[in-house]
């Protein structure tokens, strides 16, 4: 009996066990790359995602201090501390004289005259607090250019630092969150807060450099991030900085707030 064509199946070629281990070994090769690659776009994501809410959360902050905001309450949910390492010093000749550390949280505080005693249980007293001049007479007034003022030669120097949980960032962790898991976990940072006087030009009459003084100023935040658990920092560092026109004045809890709208004018000055 002769078959027929279509009894008969074609030869079929497959691949041997060297070729497989070949394929094997190539793709394992690749998959290693991708994985390598992966931690460090994850990390790139990562800081990429902090310099946003830095930005943004900066913007608040300088906004706030710029207008000399007291209403601003919601700051309260995310500054959960401040701390002022002052000194003290005589200005001619330049000595120091004592040195301290004056703290702030929500229901507590410790401080030295003649500082406020305040606590930050206010967008107020966050917001001036964050406004403490660098430098200071005596008397609280905000000491022009380092130079001595004409009635002390007592001086005193602030290096305020804030501790901020960010405003920004994944809804979940935000208020009324009060899981302190999740707080603690959530995305922190720090702020050193200058605020200076403008340096005047040395060979200008004396008018000039009042106006200058009375009027201008510089506010310079430094954030530092992130804020570790343990309490230490990471490598993360921007400084912003704002020229600020207006008076810069203390209220009546010695609470220091730039008030844009006013100005003091000297007849005198160019």
């Amino acid at each position: 009996m002769r078959l027929s064509p279509k009894h008969f199946r074609a030869a079929q070629s497959a691949f041997t066990m060297v070729e497989i281990a070949i394929s094997l070994a190539i793709i394992g090769i690749a998959l290693v790359a991708i994985i390598g690659v992966l931690p460090l776009g994850m990390n790139v994501q990562k800081d990429n995602r902090e310099q946003t809410v830095i930005n943004e959360d900066a913007t608040i902050f300088i906004e706030a201090i710029r207008n000399g905001e007291r209403g601003s309450d919601d700051l309260t949910n995310y500054v959960y501390g401040i701390t002022n390492y002052w000194t003290k010093y005589q200005i001619q000749p330049p000595q120091v004289l004592l040195s301290g550390v004056n703290g702030y949280t929500y229901s507590v505080s410790s401080v030295a005259s003649p500082y406020p005693n305040v606590l930050i249980n206010s967008g107020g007293s966050i917001v001036g607090l964050l406004s403490t001049p660098k430098y200071q007479n005596a008397v609280g007034q905000p000491l022009p250019n380092l130079l001595p003022n004409p009635n002390t030669n007592i001086g005193y120097s602030n290096h305020v630092v804030a501790y901020v949980r960010s405003m920004s960032g994944p809804a979940v962790e935000k208020p009324p969150q009060d899981n302190q898991i999740l707080q603690q976990d959530s995305f922190g940072y720090r702020i050193i807060c200058d605020n200076l006087l403008v340096q005047t030009d040395p060979n200008a009459n004396a008018p000039y450099n009042f106006q200058i003084n009375a009027n201008l100023h510089e506010l310079r935040l430094t954030f530092l991030w992130p804020q570790q658990p343990n309490g230490s920092l990471g490598a993360g560092r921007q400084t912003y900085r704002a020229l600020i026109a207006g008076q810069f004045q203390p209220d009546t809890n010695s609470l220091f707030f730039y008030q844009p709208q006013s100005f003091v004018m000297d007849t005198n000055a160019p």
